[in-house]
């Protein structure tokens, strides 16, 4: 998930100050050979690894991901800290692959950039990718609440839902569910599996899937994860981009809505990241500017009734948000040993979340 730069005091040390961190050594052997190669590919230079520096970048709870820095020779790219030169290198987590395919997640990176969406890829190695840096700032919990942004990002949704991308158009959402629902299965003591209630789950998603499915809704290419560390922005041009594709796949977009919805609760690069306030659920208000925003993106001039529907939908998606983050989180708990995370804590307030609003939520009229 979220991977974000280091405060600036730390990314504004001098040149002369670069030395090989400890995290340098968190770095692949096969990845350093890239990162020679790209230094004469990108800039024409060789990489003094006393040169190198290594940050490691907080709040992923997926990968480990590292900014390495190298100094230019004076005739380069700036890019606001002198002529320093960066790329990104991700090492994937220990057993992420039980929750997405790596090939196909790849080639939708590479489809992204070829759609002038998110970085580039600079090279591959075999627990990992190194990719292009953007400068560009990645937006704090604050910002989603941010009137400005926050339509920024709508207009952004709906582009990156209108993506023509290669593959089956039909929902993974509903099977996704089944699947990780049975790996969280298998890896569960029985003490783990009644804590969370694990026998009643596969009756909630088909019950989901039913009430859901049969509704007319349009299906787009979607996120998935939505959080604030996965949204960048550039301030010169307020122009807003999305990272990190690893869970994207075609949904109800209504889905991806409401999951962006639900990102609201979190704030994961505070004392306590796994804990979610979901007071900070947007309210009815605050939902529908999105939703106007994200329905007349294309010159449209939406009726009261689409956004009404609309927002009914996110709202029975919302409840579909929760199972999947929960089930995920019970499943990273047993497969992602090399990220602090309390993912069990955190599951169990999706669930929680879940049991309290489903009553209320399934009474609602879907066409509101």
């Amino acid at each position: 998930m979220v991977a974000v730069d280091p405060p600036p005091q730390e990314a504004a040390a001098p040149p002369a100050s670069m030395k090989r961190s400890a995290s340098f050594d968190r770095v692949p052997e096969e990845a350093r050979r890239i990162l020679h190669r790209l230094a004469g590919e990108l800039w024409g230079g060789d990489v003094d690894p006393c040169a190198l520096a290594v940050s490691q970048l907080k709040g992923a709870m997926t990968n480990e991901v590292f900014r390495i820095t190298w100094p230019g020779d004076g005739e380069g790219e700036g890019d606001g800290e002198g002529d320093h030169r960066k790329v990104l290198v991700r090492i994937y987590g220990q057993g992420v692959e039980v929750f997405f395919d790596r090939d196909d997640e790849v080639r939708t990176f590479e489809c992204m950039s070829r759609h002038g969406q998110g970085p580039r890829l600079l090279g591959r190695f075999p627990n990992g990718r190194i990719e292009e840096f953007i400068n560009a700032r990645t937006l704090s919990a604050a910002d989603l609440r941010d009137p400005e942004i926050s339509s920024l990002i709508a207009k952004k949704l709906r582009e990156f839902h209108d993506l023509d991308m290669p593959g089956p158009k039909n929902a993974s959402l509903w099977q996704r569910l089944r699947r990780w629902l049975e790996e969280a299965r298998g890896r569960c003591s029985a003490e783990e599996a009644r804590e969370f209630s694990l026998e009643k789950l596969g009756d909630e998603i088909a019950m989901l899937d039913s009430s859901l499915s049969g509704i007319d809704q349009r299906v787009g290419f979607c996120h998935n994860d939505l959080q604030y560390g996965n949204i960048m922005i550039y301030e010169s041009t307020r122009q807003v981009t999305l990272i990190d594709y690893e869970y994207a796949s075609f949904n109800p977009v209504a889905f991806d809505i409401a999951n962006h919805f639900c990102e609201m609760s979190a704030d994961y690069h505070s004392a306590t990241p796994h804990v979610l306030d979901f007071t900070k659920y947007p309210g009815i208000e605050e939902q529908r500017r999105f939703v106007q925003t994200y329905l007349s993106y294309s010159g449209e001039n939406p009726s009261d009734v689409e956004v009404d529907h609309l927002l009914g939908l996110i709202s029975k998606y919302t409840l579909a948000s929760h199972l999947f983050w929960g089930l995920w989180g019970i499943i990273s708990a047993h497969v992602n040993k090399n990220i602090d995370f309390e993912y069990k804590v955190y599951a169990g307030q999706r669930f929680d979340q879940y049991w309290q609003t489903k009553d209320k939520t399934l009474a609602a009229n879907l066409t509101r």
